[in-house]
């Protein structure tokens, strides 16, 4: 998906987010219609009925399928690893990457499990953003030429795009997000992460804390993206407006890649409608702002390792909630007896 050139970049992203569809009220009903009439008293599969609407109104298809899931993972480097704020160091996330492409991640067996696509992005790994208790991670044209390429993510074709990264100290950035859009203590949004120790949680607590001092006043959900952000969250953004753009459905996966799609949602609350969230992150600001953005998660098995691995197992839920609602029989089809008349 191609952005035409302006004056100002972003301006091509704030015309997109403008374009965004809603959802396929026709293929809604089409579901609720065919759901009445299913070998099940009504209601009892619960929130699995309410995913096969999900998928419905956001791929447009009355009779919902899922045939060509894919997690995407978007790997970035921080200059702020150089503040000591992660228990690795940025030499992991390169060795991660060689790892998911051996077939050696915890993501890749959970893509094996529920048979899903893997894709992954590599943003200029060997080209840290800047450390942003310093200095901004973009300009403006970089910011919005990371978010072009994460939008490419859904150009091989898929009907369900999992969201997840890789990035040392990306919990740091995620966090000074947060706050930045968010406001509150700095040190509120920061956690483990990768498991710092206490003294390292100090250091991670002190950089959110110089980042968002240092933009203080910024409150251009972009601007604030711009200046301390880094190139997986900026991509990650892309890709689920992109998905939006071509009505395909996402699930977002933890705490890094919430931030990412706080963004979006900080430009207009109704641009993460077509997102389903996997999990509740281990990592405690996780549910803070999924509570600012009014989202209940999927799942809650006190995960923290990213990579999509909620994405993933929430992806195997999707697959058989539609699955049960386009194969099973109706009453008149099953010759099954419906509710008895009072």
């Amino acid at each position: 998906m191609s952005m035409s050139p302006s004056a100002l970049p972003f301006d091509d992203i704030r015309n997109l987010v403008r374009q965004m569809p809603g959802p396929d009220e026709d293929a809604v009903a089409e579901v609720r219609a065919r759901e009445v009439q299913l070998t099940k008293p009504a209601g009892s599969l619960g929130r699995l009925e309410e995913l096969a609407e999900w998928v419905a109104g956001w791929s447009g298809h009355g009779r919902p399928r899922v045939a060509r899931p894919v997690v995407a993972i978007f790997a970035a480097n921080h200059g702020v690893a150089d503040k000591g704020v992660s228990a690795f160091p940025a030499s992991v996330t390169r060795q991660m990457v060689e790892n998911f492409s051996a077939g050696g991640a915890a993501i890749n067996q959970l893509c094996i499990a529920h048979d899903l696509g893997l894709k992954v992005f590599d943003l200029a790994l060997d080209l840290p953003t800047p450390d942003i208790t310093e200095e901004d991670a973009f300009d403006e044209a970089n910011c919005a030429a990371t978010m072009a390429f994460g939008m490419e993510a859904v150009s091989g074709g898929t009907d369900l795009l999992c969201i997840g990264e890789m990035g040392i100290a990306n919990t740091t950035v995620a966090a000074a997000l947060l706050a930045a859009l968010h406001g509150g203590e700095p040190g509120d949004w920061v956690g483990p992460g990768t498991g710092v120790d206490d003294e390292g949680l100090e250091r991670k607590r002190a950089a959110v804390a110089a980042a968002v001092a240092r933009v203080k006043g910024t409150k251009d959900p972009l601007e604030v993206l711009r200046r301390v952000g880094g190139r997986e969250i900026a991509a990650m953004a892309g890709a689920v407006l992109a998905a939006r753009l071509q009505r395909i459905p996402v699930i977002v996966d933890g705490y890094v890649a919430t931030a990412a799609v706080a963004v979006l949602h900080a430009m207009d609350p109704e641009a993460l409608d077509h997102c389903l969230f996997a999990h509740l992150s281990a990592e405690p600001a996780h549910g803070r702002i999924l509570q600012i953005m009014g989202k209940t998660p999927l799942l809650d098995l006190g995960m923290r390792l990213g990579e999509g691995t909620g994405a993933a197992l929430a992806a195997g839920i999707v697959k058989a909630a539609v699955a049960t609602h386009s194969g099973m029989a109706t009453f008149a089809d099953a010759g099954v007896s419906g509710k008895a008349d009072a």
